[in-house]
Parts: structure tokens; sequence; C-alpha cells
């Protein structure tokens, strides 16, 4: 696991303008700030990935170098991923992307919620790279149903998955029921409050990045 707040560095900035209420009423801003966590992350992925040597020729000789032997799959739940998703979709320019409708349903009881999924579209996955994001990692139940949901795509060689904020509680459903795939995290915050909100969080993403809906 990987956790970009755990060391000092800008991250701590867009971070905390994204949790600042006053900041939040500009929605541009939330949004390019959950940008740059993705783009922040996805370079911290991108060192984990396999590369092939290369021969670049300039105008005045020639390069080595090493280029991505193949570029990720880029797994998106809607919507509050979408600036998240960009932020990926800026260094791994050349990734195919996933797209997932899921979101929280109705309350069977205290302790329950259902998961809805009612749309999802993807790209092979059979031995491809896989990122799965979502800006807000809560009890870990959606990430888990759409990851499974995706298997029908095919196999990744690898999956990741993305949050800019983490509950403890998600954290470990993740890493109990999914220890194949790696999380990668901006920061991980205290705990979940009775409705399943990660406190102290944030609110919520979509409705900061898009509007409130119906």
């Amino acid at each position: 696991m990987f956790v970009l707040t755990q060391q000092s560095s800008v991250a701590n900035h867009f971070l905390a303008e994204l949790r600042d209420v006053q900041i939040q009423q500009d929605r541009q801003r939330f949004r390019r700030n959950l940008g740059r966590l993705g783009e922040l992350l996805a370079y911290e992925i991108s060192k984990t990935m396999a590369y092939k040597q290369a021969e670049i020729e300039t105008s005045l000789g020639k390069s080595e170098t090493q280029l991505l032997r193949q570029s990720p799959v880029l797994a998106t739940i809607l919507r509050a991923s979408l600036p998240f998703h960009q932020g990926f979709l800026n260094y791994f320019d050349a990734a195919d992307s996933a797209f997932i409708g899921a979101y929280r349903g109705h309350h069977i009881n205290d302790d329950e919620f259902e998961v809805e999924m009612d749309y999802i579209t993807a790209p092979d996955l059979n031995g491809r790279p896989l990122i799965l994001m979502d800006p807000m990692l809560a009890t870990g139940r959606s990430i888990e149903k759409v990851y499974h949901a995706l298997l029908r795509f095919g196999i990744p060689s690898q999956t990741h998955i993305a949050a800019a904020i983490a509950s403890p509680e998600g954290v470990r459903f993740v890493q109990q029921r999914m220890p194949q795939c790696r999380l990668w995290l901006g920061a991980i915050d205290k705990s979940l409050n009775a409705q399943y909100y990660i406190v102290p969080g944030l609110g919520d993403a979509g409705d900061l990045a898009f509007g409130p809906k119906m």
C-alpha cells in the first residue's frame, strides 16, 4: 500500500484545498485538485510497471531510454471519479478507459446498504494493467463489486486501486477481500461515521465537482 501524504509534499496542499469548505465552493478548483492528485498517483504507479529499452533519434544523435511496455486500462466509477480519471489520463495518455455506473443504494439495515450498478463498459482486460479509481474509498464494497464485474472483460496482469481519501475500514476490507490488488491512496482518514461517510473526509465528491443531484 502506498499513501501519498505519508511524506511531506505539495500533495498536502491539494488535499487541504479539497477538504476546505470555503475553497470547495469553487467547483473548477475542486476538480483541478482532484485531477492533480490523480496525476501524482499515476506517476507513483508508473514506477511499478514494465518497461522496454528504446532508442530515440534526436537532431544531434541517439538517446537510449525506457518506455512503457503496455499502457494501463483506466477504470472509473461515475460520476465523482471523472476529474480524478482525467489526472491519470494526463499521464497515461495512450490508455484505454472503462466506465462504471455504481452508487450507494438504499439501506438494508443499520449495518448494511446495497451497491447499485447499472452501467459498465470496458475494453479487453486480459493480460493488461488495470487501474481502478474512486476518489473516496469508504466501505470498499463498491470497489469490490465493480472489480468483479470488470473481470467479465478479462483477467488483468495487475490491478491497482487508487483513491484520494480512504477510511481504515475500507483499507482493511480491500486488503482482506482483494489481496491481489494494490492500494494507492492520497490519505487515510480516522473512520467512517454511522452513515458510512469518511470522517473528516471532504463531503460528497460528486456533488462538489459537478453540483447536487436529485
